[in-house]
C-alpha cells in the first residue's frame, strides 16, 4: 500500500514536470514575440526623423517601449516562478533515488555477504542433494538459479538507480543555470524601465510646458479616430446590407434584410468556422513592426481623467512596409478614407478585417486573397514611420485583434 503511495505521489510530480515544461516553452514563445516587438521598435528609432516627430508621437513610443518593457519583466519572473518549482520538484526526486539507493546497496551488501559465506561449491552440491525427492531437488536448483538472477538484477537497478540520480542533479543544475540568467535578465530590464520612466516624466514636464497645443492636437486626433469609425461601420453595413441582397437573388432565400449580420451560406458558415478555429494563431498584418496603440481604451496624455477608444490597434512599422493578409478571404471593399489614406476590408464568412491608412493597393474588391497576401503599401508619416490600423469585426461588432494574432 505504501509502495503504491508512494509512485501515485511521483507519478504527480512527473506530470506536473511535464506541465511545467510546456509552460516554460509557451513564456519562452511569448518572450520571443516581446523580443521581436522591442527590436522592431529599436530599428525605427535608429532611421526616423526625430526632428519631424512631435511630443505627443515621442510620448507614445515611450509609453509602447514601457508596456514592452513590463510585459517582458512580468514574463521572466513567471519564467523563475516555474524554475523555482521545477528546482524543488528535482530536489524530492534526488532526495526519493538517494532513500532507494541506500537501501538497495544495504540490501545488495548483505546478499553479497551470505553468498560469501556458502560458496563453497560442495555446500550447493549437498543442498540439492540432500533433497527428500527429485521434485525438492529441481525446486532447489530453481531457487538457487533464481537467487542468482535476483542477484544480477539487483545489480543493474543498483547503476540503473545511480543513473538517474545523475540524470536528475543534472537536469537540476540546468534549472538553476537557467533561473541564474532569468535573474540576471529581469535585473537589466528593470533597469532599462528605470531609465524608460525617467525618459517619460521629462516628456510629460515638456507636455505640461505646452498644455493648450497640446490638448488641441490631441482633440484633432480624437476626432478624426471617432469620423473613420464612423465611416467605416456605415461601409460595414452597407457591405453586409448589399452581401444579403445579393445572396438572396442568387439562393433565392429570403434576405433577413439586416446592414448588421450577414446572412451565411453553408459555404460562408465554413469560411467562418475556419476563421474562428484559427483565433490567437494568425499571423501579424505587417512583417515587422511593434503595437503602438492598443485596442480599447487609453489614457489622455494631458488630462489623465479622461480615456479614449481605439477600435483596433496601430502597428509602427518602418517605412515602405506593406500591409498583409492575415487569412484566406474577399476583398469586400477598397475604400478612400480620411483624405488620400486608403482602407481595404476583407471578408471570411461573417468576419471582417480592415487595413487603414495605405497609400497604395494592390487588390480590388471581388478578389480572393490568401494568408500573407500583400494587400498595399502603408503610408509613411514626416518622421519616416509607416503605421498601420488594423481592425477586426464580427458582422457590425469589433473584436480585439490581439487576440487573434500569433508570434510573427
Amino acid at each position: 500500500m505504501n509502495r503504491l503511495i508512494i509512485l501515485l505521489f511521483f507519478f504527480f510530480i512527473s506530470i506536473g514536470s511535464f506541465a511545467q515544461l510546456t509552460e516554460q516553452q509557451k513564456l519562452e514563445n511569448r518572450k520571443e514575440e516581446i523580443n521581436k516587438e522591442i527590436a522592431a521598435f529599436k530599428a525605427l528609432l535608429k532611421v526616423e526623423n526625430k526632428k519631424e516627430k512631435s511630443v505627443l508621437s515621442q510620448i507614445a513610443e515611450q509609453n509602447a517601449r514601457i508596456r514592452l518593457s513590463e510585459q517582458l519583466i512580468s514574463t521572466t519572473a513567471k519564467q523563475m516562478r516555474l524554475l523555482d518549482d521545477d528546482i524543488y520538484l528535482k530536489q524530492l526526486e534526488i532526495n526519493k533515488l538517494n532513500r532507494e539507493l541506500k537501501i538497495l546497496k544495504e540490501d545488495y551488501a548483505k546478499m553479497i555477504v551470505k553468498s560469501y559465506k556458502s560458496r563453497n561449491d560442495q555446500s550447493r552440491i549437498m543442498f540439492v542433494l540432500s533433497s527428500q525427492n527429485f521434485l525438492q531437488a529441481y525446486k532447489r536448483i530453481q531457487y538457487m538459479k533464481q537467487y542468482a538472477s535476483f542477484r544480477k538484477m539487483q545489480g543493474e537497478e543498483i547503476v540503473e538507480k545511480q543513473q538517474k540520480l545523475v540524470d536528475a542533479k543534472r537536469k537540476q543544475q540546468a534549472s538553476k543555470k537557467s533561473k541564474e540568467k532569468a535573474l540576471a535578465q529581469n535585473l537589466a530590464e528593470k533597469k532599462e524601465l528605470e531609465s524608460q520612466k525617467v525618459e517619460q516624466e521629462k516628456l510629460a514636464k515638456e507636455l505640461q510646458k505646452n498644455k493648450k497645443k497640446y490638448s488641441a492636437e490631441i482633440d484633432k486626433k480624437v476626432r478624426e479616430r471617432k469620423e473613420i469609425d464612423k465611416k467605416i461601420k456605415k461601409l460595414i453595413a452597407d457591405a453586409i446590407a448589399a452581401a444579403n441582397k445579393k445572396n438572396e437573388k442568387k439562393t433565392g432565400v429570403k434576405s433577413s434584410g439586416s446592414s448588421s449580420k450577414f446572412d451565411l451560406t453553408p459555404e460562408g458558415k465554413i469560411v467562418s468556422d475556419n476563421f474562428k478555429s484559427n483565433k490567437g494563431k494568425l499571423p501579424w498584418p505587417v512583417e515587422k513592426g511593434y503595437i503602438q496603440l492598443k485596442y480599447g481604451n487609453y489614457q489622455d496624455p494631458v488630462h489623465k481623467n479622461v480615456t479614449h477608444l481605439n477600435s483596433g490597434i496601430e502597428i509602427a512599422a518602418l517605412s515602405g512596409s506593406s500591409a498583409r493578409a492575415i487569412f484566406d478571404g474577399e476583398v469586400l471593399q477598397v475604400q478612400k478614407i480620411n483624405g488620400d489614406k486608403k482602407a481595404i476590408f476583407i471578408r471570411h464568412g461573417d468576419f471582417i478585417t480592415v487595413y487603414l491608412n495605405l497609400e497604395t493597393v494592390s487588390v480590388s474588391v471581388g478578389d480572393k486573397i490568401t494568408i500573407k497576401q500583400n494587400l498595399g503599401k502603408i503610408m509613411s508619416d514626416s518622421s519616416g514611420k509607416a503605421i498601420l490600423k488594423f481592425m477586426v469585426y464580427q458582422n457590425s461588432n469589433t473584436l480585439n485583434p490581439e487576440q487573434w494574432l500569433s508570434n510573427k
